[in-house]
């Protein structure tokens, strides 16, 4: 059976780039890095700069080349585009038996921080330059019409050896000079998906970016749902995946740790029951909590619920289901915990919700004041100064998420205490190549952070300064997110 190597297209020649003239020390509020862009040829970036005012700078970075063709991925039983050695070797044996000629690639996901690597192999058909895509997608098509699953692939997004391009939006904020705050927003409610413009606009914002990850796996009407903690103005309005990445943000400062949520309700007759969730569908057995900001009804699953004044007291004790009342939070049980509510939350006794949100790294309750925002990260990248990258721990360690290319959102926090926030186009074959997760933590260190986090990515990625977002989404069009970070005048 003949094989062939798929290789590369021929680098072009040596990159080049024009840097802007830079703007005084007076007119710039954090300094940009001088050093070499760290990923692809090195070379110093093009960049232009702009002052927001109050401390605040934004960045428009690009640099790098288009090298990068097309492929046509073979996909694997599974569904996915790689597998092991036996099972690509099986899949490229197909592609011959239909008359084409296939190569098995070995690729390595790369190690993380608390996460060996892994050997793939993936099964790849033909080279074509980036001008043309429709052979690639045809012969994928030929391949598909003989049974063989296939799809054309942009080889930039593999995550392997690239030279671009890159296209990149920084925003520094100067905590000397900043007098304003940062702030977390859901926008108009939990359940529901806005537009990061949307909720700077409501803010009216100078700056925000979208923020963490949200529950695409729930009913269509709830996606707006963090994965993971929120805390809005002092809120709990979701609770923490125990351990993992977040972003504290107290007035101007922002700090990145590790955070646990425990709470417990805690009836007057002196019995108590954990809470497991905040604002989330529940399962059998589960005590939810519900806050007027869940901006939905009830589940109406056979459960029971007490509606509590904002003392605790129980205002109504009720078979699920319904709104949540303005001023009021809802306790609601299904199995053994609604069997808690009928014989514990009675009419006119009190139930107090015991909250807490613990700092891993300290040990530490962190007072939910009102100045007080939480935001749940996807991926720690950087703590202390060096990269360490947690993707296991904060539950994205697969292939996709951490060698693939996509569009980042980041945030870092530099040692004399100033915000970093980065968008990193992707997903535009020949304009905007992306970064993995390793890349991510590079671009991150380059830009002088030494905590840095990995926010939701992909389609939800937008900055957006002035009112207008200034970077672009790969939708085309700015996505509906679950919630946003705000910086405040």
């Amino acid at each position: 059976m003949s094989r062939r190597t798929l290789v590369g297209l021929a680098m072009a020649a040596a990159l080049t780039v024009t840097v802007a003239v830079p703007a005084t020390a007076e007119e710039v509020s954090a300094p940009f890095p001088s050093t070499r862009f760290p990923l692809g040829e090195r070379g110093l970036p093009a960049k232009t700069h702009k002052s927001v005012g109050g401390g605040i700078d934004l960045y428009s970075v690009a640099t790098g080349t288009a090298n990068d063709g097309y492929t046509v991925t073979v996909l694997m039983p599974s569904g996915r585009d790689y597998g092991r050695r036996e099972t690509a070797e099986a899949k490229a044996a197909e592609v011959e038996a239909a008359g084409q000629t296939a190569s098995v690639q070995r690729v390595v996901r790369p190690a993380v921080s608390d996460d060996p690597s892994e050997e793939i192999f993936m099964v790849r058909v033909g080279l074509w330059p980036l001008k043309d895509k429709d052979k690639a997608v045809k012969a994928a098509e030929e391949l598909s019409d003989a049974g063989v699953k296939a799809r054309a692939d942009y080889l930039g997004d593999d995550g392997v050896k690239t030279t671009g391009p890159w296209q990149m939006q920084v925003l520094t904020v100067d905590p000397r000079r900043f007098k304003g705050s940062y702030a977390a927003s859901l926008g108009t409610s939990v359940a529901k998906r806005e537009t990061t413009s949307s909720m700077a606009d409501a803010r009216k914002a100078i700056a925000a970016v979208n923020g963490g990850f949200f529950n695409i796996h729930t009913s269509p009407a709830l996606r707006g749902e963090p994965v993971g903690i929120s805390v809005v103005g002092g809120r709990l309005l979701s609770e923490a995946v125990p351990g993992r990445s977040a972003v504290v943000l107290k007035g101007r400062t922002a700090r990145i740790t590790e955070l646990t949520t425990k709470m417990s309700a805690i009836s007057q007759d002196g019995t108590r029951l954990d809470i497991n969730g905040v604002n989330r569908l529940g399962t059998t057995d589960e005590l939810i909590l519900y806050t007027e900001e869940y901006g939905a009804k009830t589940p109406a699953n056979g459960g029971a619920e007490a509606v509590l004044d904002a003392s605790g007291k129980v205002i109504a004790l009720r078979t699920a289901g319904g709104a949540v009342p303005k001023g009021a939070r809802i306790l609601h049980g299904a199995g053994a915990a609604a069997d808690w509510l009928w014989e514990h939350a009675w009419e006119k006794w009190s139930v107090t919700v015991d909250t807490k949100v613990i700092d891993e790294r300290t040990g530490r309750r962190i007072a939910l004041t009102p100045d007080v925002s939480v935001i749940g990260g996807g991926v720690g990248l950087i703590r202390n100064g060096r990269i360490k990258v947690t993707a296991k721990r904060d539950g994205h360690d697969s292939v996709n998420m951490i060698l693939r290319r996509h569009p980042r959102t980041l945030l870092g926090v530099t040692r004399s205490g100033g915000l970093v926030l980065a968008t990193v186009d992707g997903r535009k074959p020949g304009i905007a190549v992306g970064a993995n997760m390793i890349e991510a933590a590079q671009l991150m260190k380059w830009l002088g952070a030494v905590q840095a986090i990995n926010l939701d990515g992909g389609g939800s990625t937008a900055m957006v300064v002035g009112g207008k977002v200034v970077n672009q989404p790969s939708d085309g069009g700015e996505r509906a997110v679950g919630d946003a970070l705000l910086v405040l005048p």
